[in-house]
């Protein structure tokens, strides 16, 4: 079969892999964006995580699609933290939440969603999280519309969905020539980035790809274990909830009653997040519905999305007894896929570790820096623990290096999947984060291919001057320039 030569060939169409191909795009490349589910997006749209958390660094791509959104029915929002159980305790006040609830606010701006990291306790601190502590729920129809229309607008953009890769054909080591589609369709590419989460392009074409946790040894991560784990951040199977008059694609298990009432896959049922969409309804999220040394257990996959669902009605019926506002709500909808956290990762020509995060922006040396980012160490589940999570004093960057796959020419990741220590990733993996990495990935690769060189010989002072030039935040505080542009929403 005859080959189809692109200038850019991406894998995954979740954040990273939107991001990738809208920058590209408008850069002119000829872009092919293939996604082997049947829908944009990734679990920002069918994962359910239809939340883009507080926090630094969304200023370039996530805040034009936030622009688009705000102009449809529904289509957006900014929270601000409205109950948590903590703060209940506190006060002695009863009936206690579940976990926290986080309701629309009309008054809040983009502007306000831009900012983590300073709290010190962290939720403790009841003030500073009432104040500054605001995120971006979205209607998941509603982005993915909008996804789909911006990467439309681009002329030189392909998308093929439900489409994935059979072999990946190298030219020599750590060159890709090209890559066999499942179709059979043969595709040249110039530059190949690998936006999937599990790091499939990578492992196809040979990179080293690490899993778990990493012992202490490692990176001399003082919060890692003493020794290295296999064990992964958790899992979740995110529902919505409302008032029964709207649309119900949830049906409730046929036989509740055969569920015992107590929690019988941990102590007690977790903590949720709950999370106001814009019509009212609330996005659930536990933290976690499974450990992920435990799903990784399971035989298949459809096994353990089986095991969550009957999670999630227990879960729910518990939340209902236990906290009377929610009591005549009902399951309108689940996510049709888990919303994973962590997996494989890249071994890169940088790993970004903790020391990054405690050293922030003020004191990390790098020269390549392509974003920046706030959010704790986060991991959830017994599995995993929490050690070493704990609200950072400043911002931190991510370098670019951390994007290419260690002795590769042509090669990026755009995806959770990139650099990073099992630390690391547990705060660098948020929709917004990823965005970011793809946007710089997608201008990366149209310095690449016109001036015709690896992606490790890329000048990053061009591209950290081409990222400002789209509004990608940099440093912190933004400066004015960047305050004005966003000021206009």
């Amino acid at each position: 079969m005859e080959a189809r030569k692109v200038d850019l060939l991406i894998v995954g169409a979740g954040s990273g892999g939107i991001g990738t191909a809208l920058a590209a795009g408008r850069e002119g490349l000829d872009v092919l964006l293939i996604e082997k589910q049947d829908t944009l997006g990734g679990n920002a749209a069918i994962g359910g995580v239809n939340v883009w958390e507080m926090g630094v660094g969304g200023t370039g791509i996530p805040f034009e699609i936030y622009k688009r959104l705000k102009g449809m029915r529904h289509g957006v929002g900014i929270y601000r933290f409205n109950v948590h159980r903590k703060w209940q305790l506190e006060r002695g006040e009863h009936p206690l939440h579940p976990g926290a609830e986080l309701v629309i606010d009309p008054t809040l701006r983009y502007t306000d969603t831009l900012l983590r990291h300073g709290s010190g306790t962290g939720i403790a601190n009841e003030a500073y999280v009432r104040e500054h502590w605001h995120g971006v729920p979205f209607d998941p129809s509603a982005y993915q519309a909008v996804i789909g229309a911006l990467l439309a607008e681009q002329p030189t953009v392909t998308v093929r969905t439900g489409t994935t890769f059979s072999r990946v054909n190298l030219a020599g080591q750590g060159t890709i020539r090209s890559v066999e589609l499942a179709d059979g369709a043969i595709v040249e590419a110039g530059h190949y980035i690998d936006a999937t989460d599990n790091a499939y392009l990578c492992e196809a074409a040979g990179a080293t790809l690490l899993q778990g946790q990493e012992g202490r040894a490692a990176y001399g991560e003082p919060a890692a274990p003493e020794l290295a784990t296999r064990k992964l951040n958790g899992v979740s199977l995110i529902y919505r909830i409302g008032k029964p008059d709207g649309p119900i694609s949830e049906a409730p298990l046929t036989d509740p009653e055969g569920q015992p009432g107590a929690c019988w896959w941990a102590d007690d049922f977790p903590v949720a997040s709950i999370v106001q969409y814009p019509d009212g309804d609330f996005n659930v999220n536990m933290l976690p519905t499974m450990d992920g040394e435990q799903f990784q257990a399971y035989g298949s996959y459809a096994d353990a999305y089986a095991e969550c669902r009957k999670r999630v009605h227990a879960h729910f019926r518990h939340i209902q007894s236990a906290y009377p506002p929610y009591r005549n709500l009902v399951i309108k909808w689940l996510a049709p896929r888990l919303g994973v956290r962590e997996s494989r990762r890249v071994l890169a020509e940088y790993q970004l570790t903790q020391h990054d995060l405690l050293l922030g922006l003020t004191r990390q040396s790098h020269p390549d820096i392509i974003t920046i980012a706030d959010h704790p160490m986060d991991t959830h589940g017994k599995e995993t623990g929490r050690a070493g999570c704990r609200e950072l004093d400043e911002p931190y960057g991510v370098p670019f290096r951390c994007l290419i796959p260690k002795g590769f020419s042509n090669l990026l990741v755009a995806s959770r999947a990139a650099g990073f220590s099992s630390l690391a990733a547990s705060s660098c993996r948020l929709s917004r984060t990823m965005m970011q990495l793809g946007q710089a990935a997608g201008i990366a690769a149209s310095i690449a291919a016109r001036s015709g060189c690896a992606f490790t010989s890329i000048d990053a002072e061009s591209l950290r001057a081409k990222l400002s030039q789209v509004h990608v935040q940099l440093a912190y505080p933004p400066d004015q320039e960047l305050k004005e542009y966003l000021a206009d929403e």
